[in-house]
Formats: C-alpha cells, structure tokens, sequence
C-alpha cells in the first residue's frame, strides 16, 4: 500500500518540469534548501483536481533555505540569482528562513516574532495546511518531504486556514486571491473562521 509520500514522490517524478527545478535547487549550494508552498499545491492539485499541471501557471517557486549567517534581504537577492543563472525559467523567488524574523512584522504587521530555528519551523507557518509542505532531492536524488502536519489536505485537495502565523482576515483574502475552487474544481474549500 501507497503511503502519502510515495503518491507525492510519483507526481514529483512524472514532473520533468519540477524534477529539474528541484535539481537546480539541490546543486545551487544553498543551505538546506527546499521547494515548497504554491509550486507543489499547483502540481499535485493540477494533477489530481484540475486539467494538469502547467509550469505555465506557476506564479513563483518558492525555495526555503536555512542560513543564520546571512540574515539580509540583499542575501535572499542573491540565493535567487543563483537559481535565475542555474535556469531562467521558472520564477525563483528564494528567502532564508533563518532571516524571517528581521522582516516578517514590517511586511505583515502584527508583534515581532521569534526567529525559526530551521526549515521545518518555518513550513508548520504557513498560510495553509495544504501549503505546509515542501521538499529537495538529496545527493542520490531522493526526494525528502518535510510535511509537519502531513499531507492529507494537500494530497487530498482541502483548502484550510493554518492559523500558525496567518489570522483569519488574512486567509480570507488569500483565499479571494487564489480562488482554488475555480482553479482545482476537486478541491474542497474549508472557509476560515
């Protein structure tokens, strides 16, 4: 029998697209570094909810990295060049984990938070159960997945509030934003509240 993580490795690996971008991630040199969020949601639910995944459609790859001694947006600028020189196609947008702290209530308002203390404490953040997901291809270009609440909601095709970080206003608008419902019409969508 299938575990969630090896249905995830199949439709990772029936994915070129993906395959390569995770390739360019594990060969940049980045710190334990990770795809995660919006690029897989819309791979796995294009697949499985949708009319198939197309790279196309994908708005960034978000690559997760954790490095404590490069805490400055010029440094998150530099991670994505890297990817961008590595291969120019797909819209890299990479930020530092351990760097999260020094920005986070500037941008989304709200007291200070601490600082994570690795990729992992970062992914159990963000804005969706579905999203709290991410993964790299080790040295043998084995696929690892840091899901720490597992994959049913994005393997499953759920919409939920992760209310980690993200208050209720906030995931009502992303939810006006992203419209996964139009999108995926398989998914479910649970509304915030």
């Amino acid at each position: 029998m299938m575990t969630g993580e090896d249905e995830l490795r199949d439709l990772v690996a029936g994915s070129d697209w993906l395959t390569r971008a995770l390739s360019v991630v594990r060969d940049s040199g980045l710190p334990d570094a990770w795809i995660g969020a919006g690029a897989l949601r819309d791979l796995v639910w294009g697949e499985r909810y949708g009319d198939g995944f197309d790279p196309a459609g994908v708005r960034d790859v978000d690559v997760v990295f954790f490095d404590p001694a490069r805490l400055t947006g010029v440094d998150d600028d530099r991670a994505t060049t890297r990817l961008t020189d590595m291969w120019p196609q797909p819209p890299w947008e990479a930020r530092n984990q351990a760097a999260v702290h020094t920005w986070y209530a500037a941008r989304f308002g709200g007291d200070p938070i601490e600082p994570y203390r690795s990729v992992a404490e970062a992914v159990a953040t963000w804005p969706e159960y579905a999203t709290a997901v991410a993964v790299r291809l080790d040295s043998a270009d084995r696929l690892k997945v840091c899901a720490p609440y597992g994959l049913a909601d994005l393997l499953g095709g759920v919409w939920r509030h992760n209310p980690a970080r993200v208050d209720v206003a906030r995931s009502r608008q992303r939810l006006a934003r992203h419209q996964p419902a139009r999108r995926w019409p398989g998914v479910t969508v649970i509304e915030p509240g």
